[in-house]
């Protein structure tokens, strides 16, 4: 039996090599998930994932890793427990809301991302928690800073990105994306939404249906989170496939 073996017991005992094993599996799960993808342009802001039914039986129209967390904010979560990703939502949701509330106006999105890292943080020193096992891409439109996009991860870690992605296609992802940031600056709502989904499709090896996708987009001139309806998704399915031209 290994030396650690008994040091993932609690969440704040650490091996003697410095290792915290319970964050680890966290990690390990969340990182075992889904594969979501977000850029933004010069007033638009898109995040991309993939959508899969587990049972054909289920209505596929309860099946979603895009949330809305507030009228100008909003998020892919993903992770190896669904229940984790919804208990991240809820106190996203509530802590977005105790903002507008105590301040009158909408929280913006850098300072939900801090709290919800601060939170996370949190979990991993406190024994009587665990780390919640999913990552999250939050995106909004911020009335001085703009299109915006915060990648944030089980240990409470955020950043702001360019274009970010989480998932098990994470680091071929975002090789994708370093390639064509320069060029995302200036491009508009239609062509950020399309380069996304090509980043996914290009790292997962496949061509996607309407209903396999999920795409969430903000814009600076309607400032409100919205999903793209199947139909939306086909249309731009139809127009990568055609090429630059279409």
């Amino acid at each position: 039996m290994s030396r650690d073996s008994n040091y993932d017991h609690h969440i704040s005992i650490f091996s003697p090599q410095g290792r915290l094993y319970q964050m680890e599996y966290a990690f390990k799960a969340a990182g075992n998930a889904l594969t979501g993808v977000a850029a933004r342009g010069s007033d638009c802001v898109c995040v991309v994932t993939q959508k899969k039914v587990r049972d054909r039986l289920m209505d596929p129209a309860s099946i979603t890793h895009l949330y809305a967390l507030g009228p100008k904010i909003g998020c892919c979560v993903t992770g190896g427990r669904d229940a984790d990703s919804k208990a991240f939502v809820q106190r996203a949701r509530y802590e977005a809301a105790k903002w507008t509330y105590d301040n009158g106006y909408a929280c913006p999105v850098s300072v939900l991302a801090q709290r919800m890292a601060d939170l996370a943080q949190v979990r991993t020193q406190s024994a009587s928690m665990r780390p919640l096992a999913c990552m999250s891409l939050l995106i909004g439109v911020d009335d001085e800073a703009g299109p915006q996009v915060y990648k944030l991860d089980c240990a409470g870690h955020v950043l702001p990105f360019k274009a970010a992605a989480i998932g098990p296609k994470e680091q071929e992802s975002m090789n994708y994306l370093e390639k064509r940031f320069l060029d995302m600056r200036d491009d508009s709502t239609d062509q950020i939404i399309r380069t996304a989904i090509t980043c996914l499709g290009s790292v997962l090896g496949s061509d996607f249906r309407g209903n396999e996708i999920e795409v969430g987009i903000l814009d600076s001139a309607k400032a409100k989170f919205r999903k793209l309806t199947e139909t939306e998704i086909e249309n731009h399915l139809n127009a990568i496939a055609e090429g630059p031209e279409a």
